[in-house]
Order: C-alpha cells, then sequence, then structure tokens
C-alpha cells in the first residue's frame, strides 16, 4: 500500500502545517486535490464585483501549485466537502455531494459541506461563471473516485483479497464472498492521512450512476423551510453594534462638511468619524437609524448630462479600441457576396441584481484576529480585501460565507464587509452592516449600459455571408456566431467591467449580472437573425437551421419546436411565437415563447418552452429549477427593470421604481433536458437566462410587427416601434 498511496506533508492553500490542519479538522483521510481551470472560464473575464487590479491567479497567495482542495474521511465514516464555493440559492450543495457520494459509494446523507469558511476550506476565486458543478465539481469527482481507491488499497490489506474482487455498498467494503467487510469508518479510526492526488482517476460512467442523475431533496430544504438557515443577518454576537452610515447622494460627490453634534448628545449612541468613515451605532438598529438622521452633512455633487437616455451615445464616444476574435474570412467579400445588407444598432440599460438579502456583514475583531460573516460570492477575494483595509496579514482574517439570499454577479463587492470590520476594529466590539434597499440600489455594481452593432449579409441562397459584431462594453460572453458566416468578425469595445478605461465611462460602479453581457448578446444576435428572416420571407425556424451546422444547436432548436408544437409561418404571422437560442457555460439552449399584446402594448409572456443541453444531469428536477429561475429572472431584464439615474446619482431607490417580475407574470414553463452522457456536467445556472430576451422580442414582432430594439421592451418603446419612431 506505501507504493500505491502517496503520504505528503506541506503546507496547505491556507499556509498552515497538514499536521496542523488535522488538529483543526480531526482525525481521518484527507484527500488533497487540484481544480484546474480553463481556457473558456477565463475568457468569461474577470469575477463579479471586481473593480481593481488584475485577474486574480486560480490559486490563492503563497499556495502549493499542485493542492487548492479536498474532502476528508472522517473517523465516524462520514465524508465532508470542504470548498471555497458558495451556496447561495442555486442548488450546488446538493449537487456537489451528489458527485462525491456517487464515486465514493456512499449515502447522500453521509455528506457534510462545508463551504466558503477561509480557515477551513481550500482556495477558491468565487462562485460565479456557473463552474461550481463543471469545474470545481469535476475536480471533486477525481479526488473522491482517488479516495474510493485509497480506501480500496487499505481494505485490501486488512481483509487479504484483491482490491478488484472488494465491492463498496453504502461506505462498508465486502470481501468476495461477502462474509468479510470493513466500512470507511473503520478504515479511517485512527488515521492521520493526508494524500495527494498525482494522477487523475478514472470516475465511474454514466451507465453505473446510481445518485448523479437522481433529484434528492435539497440538503438545505429543511433549514431554510423552517427557518433555521442562517444568513449574515441573523448571527447575534454578545455586545453587538448596529451601525449606520452616512451616504454620499451621488456617487461623484464631494463632502464639505459635517455636524455631528446632535447624533452625539442620543443616549447610547457610538458616533464615529475616521478616516472617511462616518457612522453611528447602537444596539437597536432603529435608535442606529434616528441618529443617522440627526447628522447634518453637506456635499458639492457635479453637473452631469448622462442619464438612461444619453448615456449610449456618450459610450460609443468613448469607447476604447476593439478586441478582435472569432475572425474568418474577409468582411469586405463578405459584403461584396452579399445580396441583401443587414445594419442594426440594439441597447441595453443599467440593470440591479435585486437579491432578496441585501448585502450585509457582521464582523468580530478579537486582537489581531477578525472574524467576519458576511453575504459573499468570493470568500477569499474578500479575505484580501478586508486584510488589506485592516492592515493585518490575510491569515489573520476569517471569512465566514453562511448561506446567500441571492447573488446573481451582485455580491463578490465587500464594501459592507470592509464597512463592518473597520468599524468592530474602531470600537473594539462585534458590527453588524445592512444595507438598506437604498443603499443596495446605491452601491449595487450595476449591469453595465451597453451597445451592440450588428452588419450582416445573405447571398442569393439566403444563407449567411457577412457578419460584423461590434459589442459596446457588454463583453462577448455568449456572443458566439454559432450561425455558418464564412466572413465572420467580433470586435468587443471596452470591458463590462468598472476598471481601466471602462471606469472613466461609466457613472458609477458596475459588474457581472446573472450571464454577463450574455442576455444583451443573444437578444442582440436572434432579433438580428429574425430580423433577416422576415425580410426574406423565410420562417424563422427554418432560417435559423438552413444557416448552421452545429449539431447541438440543430438538437435543441429541433426538440423545442417539437415540444412547442410549432407550425411553420414568416413572421409577423399575428401569433405572437419567437425562438431564441444561446450558448453559455458550455450549454445550448432553445427558447419558444408566446405573447400576447393589450390595446395598450402591456406583453403578457403566455408561454416559453425551453430545451437544454448541459451534458451530465447532476440533479435534473434542480437543473430544471434552475431553467425555470433564469426564466423568471429573465422577464424582468426584458420587459421591465432598468435604473435611472443623473450623472452620479441614482434615482431608482427601490422596489416601487424597479419593476421585478412577478408571480402574476409567471407564464407556463416547459423546461426539459436533452440527454447528452457523451459530455461532462456542464453550467447550468445562468444558460437559461440569455435567450429569454430574444425570444420575447421576436415573439413581439411576431404578434403585432413592432421590432424593439432596446431593452426592457415597454409599452412605450413597442408603441414608438410601431409608429416607427
Amino acid at each position: 500500500m506505501a507504493d500505491a498511496i502517496s503520504r505528503t506533508r506541506g503546507i496547505t492553500k491556507n499556509g498552515f502545517d497538514r499536521r496542523d490542519f488535522m488538529k483543526l479538522v480531526g482525525g481521518g483521510i484527507v484527500v488533497f486535490f487540484a481544480v484546474e481551470s480553463s481556457v473558456s472560464a477565463m475568457q468569461q473575464g474577470p469575477p463579479p464585483g471586481m473593480r481593481g487590479g488584475g485577474f486574480p491567479g486560480m490559486r490563492g497567495p503563497g499556495a502549493a501549485a499542485d493542492l487548492n482542495a479536498y474532502l476528508k474521511i472522517g473517523e465516524d465514516g462520514k465524508v465532508t466537502v470542504f470548498s471555497g464555493k458558495i451556496e447561495q440559492g442555486q442548488g450546488n450543495m446538493t449537487a456537489l455531494a451528489q458527485m462525491a457520494a456517487e464515486e465514493l459509494d456512499v449515502s447522500l446523507d453521509s455528506i457534510q459541506m462545508i463551504m466558503g469558511d477561509t480557515d477551513l476550506c481550500p482556495y477558491d476565486m468565487g462562485t460565479f461563471g456557473s463552474m461550481s458543478i463543471r469545474m470545481y465539481g469535476a475536480a471533486l469527482r477525481s479526488a473522491a473516485a482517488e479516495a474510493r481507491g485509497i480506501l480500496l488499497e487499505m481494505a485490501s490489506e486488512q481483509l487479504k483479497a484483491p482490491k478488484e474482487q472488494l465491492k463498496i455498498e453504502n461506505g462498508v467494503i465486502y470481501g468476495p464472498d461477502k462474509r468479510t467487510q470493513v466500512s470507511f469508518a473503520q478504515l479511517a479510526k485512527g488515521q492521520k492521512l493526508t494524500l495527494k492526488l498525482d494522477k487523475k482517476p478514472d470516475v465511474k460512467p454514466a451507465s453505473a450512476f446510481t445518485i448523479i442523475g437522481a433529484s434528492p431533496a435539497r440538503i438545505d430544504a429543511k433549514e431554510k423551510v423552517t427557518g433555521k438557515a442562517k444568513y449574515a443577518g441573523d448571527i447575534r454576537l454578545p455586545g453587538l453594534l448596529y451601525a449606520k452610515l452616512l451616504r454620499p447622494p451621488a456617487h461623484d460627490a464631494t463632502l464639505k462638511s459635517v455636524d455631528v453634534s446632535a447624533a452625539q448628545k442620543l443616549p447610547g449612541i457610538t458616533v464615529v468619524n475616521q478616516d472617511g468613515i462616518i457612522a453611528v451605532l447602537h444596539e437597536d438598529p432603529e435608535a442606529a437609524g434616528k441618529a443617522l438622521a440627526a447628522i447634518k452633512a453637506e456635499y458639492d455633487t457635479p453637473p452631469s448630462t448622462l442619464d438612461e437616455n444619453t448615456i449610449f451615445d456618450h459610450l460609443i464616444k468613448n469607447a476604447p479600441k476593439p478586441q478582435q476574435s472569432e475572425r474568418k474570412g474577409d468582411l469586405a467579400a463578405g459584403e461584396k457576396a452579399a445580396a441583401t445588407i443587414f445594419e442594426q444598432t440594439y441597447l441595453d440599460g443599467y440593470g440591479a441584481h435585486g437579491s432578496i438579502e441585501t448585502h450585509t456583514a457582521c464582523a468580530k475583531m478579537e486582537g489581531e484576529k477578525l472574524t467576519i460573516w458576511t453575504s459573499t460570492q468570493a470568500p477569499f477575494m474578500n479575505q484580501s480585501e478586508l486584510a488589506r483595509a485592516l492592515g493585518i496579514d490575510q491569515k489573520n482574517v476569517r471569512v465566514i460565507t453562511p448561506f446567500v439570499g441571492g447573488g446573481f454577479g451582485g455580491k463578490s463587492n465587500a464594501l459592507q464587509a470592509v464597512e463592518a470590520a473597520r468599524l468592530a476594529k474602531i470600537t473594539g466590539k462585534p458590527v453588524q452592516v445592512a444595507y438598506s434597499r437604498a443603499e443596495e440600489f446605491f452601491y449595487d455594481v450595476f449591469r453595465p449600459a451597453a451597445v451592440v452593432r450588428i452588419k450582416s449579409g445573405v447571398d442569393s441562397s439566403g444563407k449567411l455571408c457577412l457578419w460584423d459584431y461590434n459589442v459596446y462594453f457588454a463583453g462577448n460572453r455568449s456572443a458566439e456566431n454559432f450561425y455558418d458566416s464564412p466572413n465572420n468578425l467580433q470586435s468587443s469595445y471596452g470591458s463590462m467591467m468598472a476598471f481601466g478605461n471602462t471606469a472613466r465611462v461609466h457613472p458609477f460602479p458596475t459588474g457581472t449580472w446573472r450571464a454577463p453581457g450574455g442576455n444583451l448578446n443573444v437578444f442582440a444576435r436572434e432579433s438580428h437573425i429574425d430580423i433577416m428572416a422576415a425580410k426574406l420571407k423565410v420562417d424563422p425556424l427554418e432560417f435559423r437551421l438552413k444557416n448552421t451546422s452545429d449539431p447541438r444547436l440543430r438538437r435543441v432548436l429541433e426538440a423545442a419546436a417539437q415540444r412547442f408544437g410549432y407550425k411553420s409561418a414568416v413572421g409577423p404571422s399575428g401569433r405572437g411565437i419567437g425562438i431564441a437560442c444561446g450558448l453559455d457555460a458550455e450549454t445550448y439552449v432553445a427558447q419558444i415563447a408566446e405573447v400576447k399584446l393589450d390595446k395598450s402594448n402591456n406583453v403578457t409572456v403566455k408561454r416559453i418552452v425551453c430545451a437544454q443541453d448541459m451534458g451530465v444531469v447532476i440533479n435534473p428536477e434542480g437543473a430544471k429549477m434552475q431553467i425555470e429561475g433564469c426564466i423568471m429572472m429573465g422577464l424582468g431584464y426584458t420587459l421591465a427593470e432598468d435604473i435611472r439615474f443623473k450623472g452620479g446619482k441614482i434615482l431608482t431607490t427601490n422596489f416601487d421604481d424597479y419593476t421585478m417580475p412577478r408571480f402574476s407574470w409567471l407564464p407556463e414553463i416547459d423546461a426539459f433536458l436533452i440527454k447528452n452522457d457523451e459530455l461532462t456536467a456542464k453550467g447550468g445556472g445562468e444558460p437559461g437566462i440569455v435567450a429569454v430576451g430574444g425570444a420575447v422580442a421576436n415573439a413581439i414582432f411576431d404578434a403585432v410587427g413592432a421590432r424593439v430594439v432596446q431593452m426592457p421592451l415597454t409599452p412605450e418603446r413597442i408603441s414608438k416601434a410601431l409608429k416607427g419612431t
């Protein structure tokens, strides 16, 4: 066995000796493994909320290059998965546990998930990009398979039988005749082994799955439906103070003067005015709020002509040089070959994340050690930021991520955590900072306003011969041209993140929003495909199939059409049926929407059918729930959500002025999965949202002949499109 198992010592990802690690997590067998990045993931751009510096490495500071994750088989036979990923409602806690249980041949209830704790878990760049299952999960399966192999080696020695003749059932290893057996708990008893995954072992084929592909109840369900689940705002510590901070009226405002004397006179109030942070704290959050209202402050706010209507010209005018990709053929040759040329510009304004839970953090400072519970998608990025803000060693910062009440890309930014930590250090007491809804809108790292310009051409046979795609400040995610064009170029002007040149263009911070940039890119591409089909008087499904040889795209298109009961027709047919396709996180989707409009051009989405090919499906019901959630959230960006602003002043401050999808909007949703076990598991948290805007826009055109090229597709914009204005 000594030759078969690599026993290692050294430094873990968090900088402590593995002997110390075993003291911390207890006895048993720990398998360390690596999570590999992929080119496609890196191309998706910087992590959500990152507004400075470069793209961070996939590995933590000072970490060993070969280790960044681990699982433990404990002396009680239980398996603990330590993951730097976090659970924000998407269900990866359950799906990851299924992947580990499958490869270890144990029951799902024997898996314990510890997630997002920087003292216990391995470094992870963040939970975004639909990467938890397709990247971390793939590595976890390999580690579990390796652990299974290690346990078989150990059992082979104990049972004195070749490991090839041993069988595992629910954490028990049986000898050839099943008369001898040894459990995982017995093998782990008294062990303090740390083992490195030196090579990628074989994982189970799909045909052998018993847990992957099933849909057990979510392992966090009971806690959440009974109210036992803890979020950052539920943390209560002895002597906890609730903080309210003075906020500027606009992002570009400068403080001229402040008078805190009235607040200081209020009973039990602690006032902090230090190093640019002005706050009032009290054991009662309402008392802190009243004290904040007593502060008198005067600001200078520069005038600005930028608002939700003028921003697009500003973006085009100030765009940096483009980054080009997907170059194929020659655009001039394509234009020359075209029988018909099509040119159109597509727009999308700023969007908020609108999570149920606002940004919240609870910080405790003990000497030089900070412990903070915070709602975040990126605990290790937050750890580094907090260490810099407090001027302490990173190893003295522990970030604990409880359940997160929705993120959608908006909870990697950690200003509330920095504020809570600084106030805890200043006051010497535990401090909670919980944003009000107005603060949430003000400090939200918005999805950026963006522009897409497309110039395309078709030849005399109705085949694409030109595709010149230009995107401004949305990035190129999901902009892949999976339609066949011999002359193709994609140009991306400016990042969707607010750093570098981009930071000087937007009047406030911007960042990622579920499938960052993909919603506009798919809306633009799929609207444009429909424009061409309508002009050529060809059915939009037929036009798409005629112009793509991509087998996965054809498969989801044909499956969605069959499920929908699609009948061929040239638009606008008056039926109100629209098609859109997307590719995101290596997953293909095709959606067909059916809409109706009333006399005031209010849109009701009656039905959406969605076919999704995501490779091996870990949890089918969980995957369908993600699609349904994507579609419902997608109706918001498609039909209503838009931020009003004047320069750096955010005019939208609550949900009375930012219309989120209502239950009454819910269409009939038929989400189904295309079986494709030949591919490993792909992303599922975002692909379903990217096609909603295009499908609904195309359905509106089919219903009334109005081609709306700016989201959201409001009644006013539909009316203008009908009038040709």
